[in-house]
């Protein structure tokens, strides 16, 4: 048995047993014993979620169908069968490799990205392309889109890999259950687990699979075969908040506001596209919004976003990364 320390406001000492189910002991006035899943519990473990453990294993703790508990392994591996999670675009990004951000003078002269031409994956992620939908809005190219939302996560303070984990923990709790033959087959959706807790946040989740076969605009050769919707309701003191900020938007307006900014439809692929290339999708059905991840996940607050973008969250939100291209 080895001896792990887990330090959250005051120090937790924790134990990992190698055994056909492995548990966690937390001692926290009194040795508490808590089975990580696939074990359930009847009642919410006293845990943060996610955590880390001092040998880097992470654990976020989810809500059943049946309404019981479950802590689930979510680390980051290239070896998960879902999809490599730490692989970085280097050759193209070495800013991004080492430090999170994209440098933006390397823009200026980007002509490839994987060893195709940007024009190239421009055409591809246009709306009928490879997609019906698209991975662009037709007014957006890929420079202009992973330049602006690269300017949108500094701002926030915040890197693409931080942004990308917070998805990557879904998908690995998608593949826990995958493993476990814990997918409905028959409706072709995940209704194991229907929310899961995040920084102190309530986040809904549903997902499903679909006929695959989605090609990558990236010379990566990824592949997108499921559909996940991933949202969060809005507290009474932020809903307040945006009435007092925004009240001036009409209620169509609004209503949209909201939901750009607590809802968002994912796969496999983006955060995938957000770890290589910081890559958020444009302004499309598929867009996995930076400002939306950082909401949702409680990496920042209404409060805090809304003084990122001096009060004009709702334009930041629902305006196109338009191409150079289309204004001239």
């Amino acid at each position: 048995m080895r001896s792990i320390q887990l330090t959250i406001g005051i120090i937790f000492c924790a134990f990992l047993s190698i055994t056909t189910f492995s548990q966690v002991y937390i001692q926290h006035v009194g040795a508490i014993s808590y089975s990580i899943y696939p074990e359930i519990l009847d009642e919410r473990p006293d845990l943060p979620s996610p955590f880390l453990m001092d040998n880097e294993e992470e654990f976020v703790i989810a809500v059943t169908k049946d309404e019981k508990f479950a802590i689930i392994p979510v680390t980051l591996r290239n070896e998960r069968n879902i999809c490599k999670q730490l692989v970085v675009d280097t050759t193209d990004f070495p800013h991004l490799a080492n430090y999170g951000l994209h440098e933006e003078m390397q823009f200026k002269n980007l002509q490839t990205i994987t060893g195709r031409s940007v024009e190239e994956i421009t055409e591809l992620a246009l709306p009928g392309a490879l997609s019906s939908s698209g991975f662009l809005a037709a007014d957006e190219d890929i420079i202009s889109v992973i330049k602006a939302d690269n300017q949108l996560v500094a701002q926030m303070e915040l890197t693409h890999p931080q942004l990308a984990k917070t998805i990557f923990h879904v998908l690995n709790m998608m593949d826990m259950d995958l493993s476990l033959n814990r997918w409905n087959m028959a409706r072709h959706q995940w209704d194991n687990i229907k929310r899961f807790y995040y920084n102190d946040q309530t986040v809904f989740v549903e997902a499903f699979d679909t006929k695959g076969g989605q090609k990558s605009i990236f010379n990566d050769g990824l592949e997108g075969a499921f559909h996940i919707k991933i949202w969060r309701e809005l507290s009474k003191e932020e809903q307040q908040y945006l009435e007092n900020h925004y009240g001036y938007l009409n209620m169509e307006e609004f209503k949209k506001f909201q939901e750009l900014l607590s809802f968002i439809n994912t796969g496999e692929l983006e955060p995938q596209y957000i770890m290589r290339y910081g890559f958020y999708e444009g302004h499309t059905f598929w867009r996995t919004d930076p400002i939306a991840i950082a909401f949702i996940f409680g990496m920042k607050s209404i409060e805090e976003l809304d003084k990122s973008f001096s009060g004009k969250l709702n334009k930041i939100l629902s305006g196109h990364h338009i191409s150079y291209q289309a204004i001239e």
